[in-house]
């Protein structure tokens, strides 16, 4: 297993799709990180510094380098794998 990647989700707990993207998470077993935009403008800054726009794109996950927007189940699968394949 890759785990030199981290995962990290930035959402809003109140937000049904940053809850279902952690009960994703929580199933694969991964270890990743989640922070409240909301609660936290120590992680909002973070949020709107991945985007050009400086908007507060939520749910937005990364793993390592990559940036994926409020994927679909299909593409997190896809980035996701690419941590538990052997090298």
């Amino acid at each position: 297993m890759n785990t030199t990647q981290t995962i990290t989700l930035y959402g809003a707990e109140r937000c049904h799709k940053t809850q279902y993207y952690i009960s994703v998470l929580n199933d694969t077993n991964l270890p990743y990180t989640f922070l409240d935009v909301e609660i936290n403008e120590d992680h909002a800054r973070a949020l709107r510094g991945l985007y050009l726009n400086g908007n507060l794109n939520f749910p937005t996950i990364t793993i390592g380098s990559k940036k994926l927007r409020n994927p679909s189940r299909r593409e997190l699968d896809k980035w996701l794998n690419k941590l538990t394949s052997k090298d």
